[in-house]
């Protein structure tokens, strides 16, 4: 489930997975994979030291085609993007089974082939400004902890965890580059 994070520039944002059987997370109005957060994340690490910049792929949603993840969870409200994920994977009858599934990427094309539908593909700037403490996603700005919050989130499984703790591969080699990184953003970083 998505959690609150801190912004500087939106105050508390929705960041994180919205549904166990996809690895697609959303960053308030913008989605994308966690499997290209991961890149995108293992690329800043290799980069620049105290300014780096790139391009992010992300899809973006307006909030009246989002839908309604409470909603949709419960089986009340299956309109927009989230409702048309939860008809094809409702949310489990039994609490035990709440896990974020390691293989959601296999999920990946039929997810991409809904987005569509509801949202528009588009490039944003990604931008890691150590002099400043800040880093940019889009329009979201973030200070260095909360930022690294959202790396955390995605290291666990977000608020269900990893099922049975296994971690796709390319969270492994997020993790293994950032540990092995001297960029000050990533510095003391612990995933464990």
């Amino acid at each position: 489930m998505p959690l609150a994070f801190e912004s500087l520039s939106h105050g508390k944002i929705a960041f994180g997975f919205f549904n166990i059987e996809t690895d697609m997370i959303l960053l308030n109005d913008y989605f994308l994979f966690a499997e290209d957060f991961c890149r995108y994340i293992s690329e800043a690490v290799e980069k620049g030291k105290d300014a780096y910049q790139a391009a992010w792929e992300v899809y973006r949603i307006e909030s009246e085609n989002i839908g309604n993840l409470m909603g949709a969870i419960h089986g009340t409200d299956l309109g927009g993007f989230i409702g048309e994920v939860y008809k094809i994977f409702p949310f489990p009858e039994r609490m035990e089974n709440f896990k974020q599934n390691p293989e959601g990427f296999r999920t990946r094309s039929l997810i991409e082939e809904m987005i569509k539908t509801y949202g528009k593909q588009m490039t944003i700037p990604f931008v890691a400004n150590l002099k400043d403490d800040k880093i940019t996603i889009g329009g979201y700005v973030f200070r260095r902890p909360s930022f690294r919050s959202l790396i955390q989130y995605i290291w666990v499984g977000g608020m269900p965890r990893w099922k049975d703790e296994i971690r796709p591969p390319y969270v492994m080699m997020m993790k293994k580059k950032i540990e092995a990184s001297e960029n000050s953003l990533f510095e003391g970083l612990l995933l464990s």
